[in-house]
């Protein structure tokens, strides 16, 4: 992917912190409220080439488009996309099921007192209160992917950046405890959604960009099932679902997709997040050729050595965080070059790509560091794996 001549290319997870100019523009669309369309699209194409000549700029060479070009979040901007699906105020037993987009996990029950607060910050908490319905078949429309392919094609070329990619949502992630009033069993529905995200995976990698599958639910309803449900439960909950992304991935070449996971990722405690080593073997099962896993921030760093037991698959590469997104600190350079370098080691210097643990911007309207620090961290990336290598190919 973005192969580049004798070093660790550079990329990110997608999501980076929209212009001022720009979140006015989706504040509008977001509340359903009169805006200028025309305005709106130069605003749109104007950003989107600005960020990218930025990223150039940093020093990352496989580029996004900010994912600017989705008016939701990372996730449910399918359901502009996908006809059949409503959402609706949870009721309040909805609430306390885990099963549904609207309960709450264990961190949450733990740290009640910090989510009051940061919900009210970040407006997960209304997020969180809504319930997906599907309530007719599920179609795909394919129009918006093709103006965030056009886009993003002009500004990488403008900017002449290595490759370009473009982040979507898995099946466990685009319809998360959607109550399902159409489809015989939840199988069905599964399927039928990957059958829509096909269309759209296949239309990126066509136009000659990379596709990455974003799906930060399949890590994290372990902390929402387990307890009360039992392990082997939460397994053949997210088994069903890496068998529908594989359907969904049917056709797509392994080397022009990835596969990102996170576990929520957003900047709270996560106390109770599944480890690593317990859900390996799930991420290696999904048909890709590589995988963007967090590696950078307190609580997942110390899994790099889950590499050490667990042997990558020939023809795959690794795409570790090696700088947070939940933080305002900025890494050292050195910092990130030891993180690159112990890695390398193990599962051998051409098959890491130096990433972020996840996106920079928790919705289109929040982010999770100032938008002046984000571009410092993507260039203490860019001078980390400068530095690693130096020694892993030995430059000096």
């Amino acid at each position: 992917m973005g192969s580049v001549p004798d070093r660790i290319p550079v990329t990110h997870v997608g999501s980076l912190v929209r212009p001022p100019r720009l979140v006015e523009f989706l504040k509008l669309v977001e509340a359903g409220q009169p805006f200028d369309g025309a305005g709106y699209e130069a605003c749109l194409k104007e950003s989107i080439d600005e960020v990218v000549r930025q990223q150039v700029e940093a020093g990352v060479d496989i580029v996004s488009d900010g994912e600017f070009s989705k008016g939701r979040n990372w996730a449910f901007y399918i359901h502009d996309r996908i006809s059949g699906i409503s959402t609706r105020d949870a009721t309040p037993e909805e609430m306390k099921d885990p099963m549904t987009s609207a309960g709450g996990g264990q961190d949450m029950k733990a740290f009640p007192e910090f989510y009051t607060e940061y919900n009210r910050a970040t407006g997960l908490g209304a997020r969180l209160g809504k319930r997906f319905v599907v309530s007719g078949p599920l179609t795909y429309n394919d129009a918006s992917v093709k103006r965030d392919i056009a886009t993003l094609k002009s500004a990488a070329g403008k900017a002449k950046a290595n490759a370009a990619f473009l982040p979507v949502v898995a099946p466990a992630s685009a319809l998360p405890g959607a109550k399902n009033d159409h489809y015989p069993d939840e199988k069905a529905l599964l399927f039928a959604l990957a059958d829509c995200l096909h269309q759209e995976y296949q239309a990126i990698v066509d136009a000659g960009l990379y596709v990455q599958i974003d799906d930060a639910f399949l890590p994290y309803m372990h902390e929402r099932m387990v307890p009360p449900m039992s392990e082997a439960q939460y397994r053949q909950w997210a088994q069903m679902r890496i068998d529908a992304l594989n359907h969904a991935l049917r056709g797509i070449p392994p080397e022009r997709s990835r596969y990102h996971i996170c576990w929520g990722s957003w900047n709270g405690p996560h106390a109770f997040d599944v480890p690593l080593k317990d859900i390996v073997d799930l991420l290696l099962q999904v048909n890709v050729g590589h995988y963007s896993v967090e590696q950078a921030n307190p609580r997942h760093e110390h899994e790099w050595t889950v590499w050490q037991n667990i042997k990558l698959p020939p023809g795959k590469k690794l795409i570790p965080g090696v700088i947070s997104h939940a933080t305002n600190i900025v890494e050292h350079p050195e910092l990130v070059a030891q993180r690159l370098v112990r890695l390398a080691k193990i599962v051998g210097r051409d098959n890491v790509i130096a990433g972020t643990d996840c996106g920079f911007a928790q919705s289109p309207f929040a982010k999770r560091v100032h938008e002046t620090i984000m571009w410092a961290k993507l260039r203490s990336l860019a001078e980390g794996v400068r530095l690693a290598t130096t020694e892993l190919w030995d430059k000096r």
